[in-house]
């Protein structure tokens, strides 16, 4: 009888060559159980959200949705071709853990939206979390997220 051992080492979350570029990405990154402090605690959201705004600008990523949960995160992004998503998301990790004590857990999940359903269900699906787990009312007054428009090129894919 085989045993299983797991994977052989960290997934790498290459986005493969055959992958149109700026393919959207649902990613969810969860907080280690020891982070000192919530995601939503008030000055470090505002400086996480700030480091998102930052990579936006720098076109190190484009994000359509970013939402901080208290122990986790949900984003819709996609990626230049320039360097790795595991290398992207592992910068941006590391430099919240550096400058503001977030622990995370070692990995993130990460799914490619393939078509205009998909993006819109997750993109729904994300904006809703914080009513669903019952952090707010409406979803509308959650204040711990970023939603970008899609420009015109890329929502044209999805029409």
């Amino acid at each position: 009888m085989t045993q299983y051992f797991g994977f052989g080492g960290k997934l790498h979350h290459e986005i493969p060559h055959w992958v149109e570029p700026e393919a959207l990405f649902h990613i969810r990154i969860r907080c280690a159980a020891d982070t000192p402090a919530p995601l939503t605690e008030p000055a470090l959201a505002a400086a996480l959200l700030d480091s998102v705004r930052f990579y936006e600008a720098r076109e190190i990523w484009h994000t359509v949705i970013f939402l901080l949960m208290p122990d986790h995160l949900h984003a819709m992004l996609a990626f230049g071709r320039e360097r790795a998503m595991s290398h992207v998301i592992g910068d941006w990790k590391r430099f919240c853990t550096l400058k503001h004590g977030v622990k995370w857990q070692e990995n993130y999940f990460d799914h490619r939206l393939r078509n205009r359903e998909q993006v819109e269900a997750k993109f729904h699906y994300i904006l809703n979390n914080p009513a669903a787990k019952g952090l707010c009312d409406q979803p509308e007054s959650w204040p711990w997220k970023i939603e970008c428009l899609v420009d015109r090129d890329l929502r044209a894919r999805w029409q």
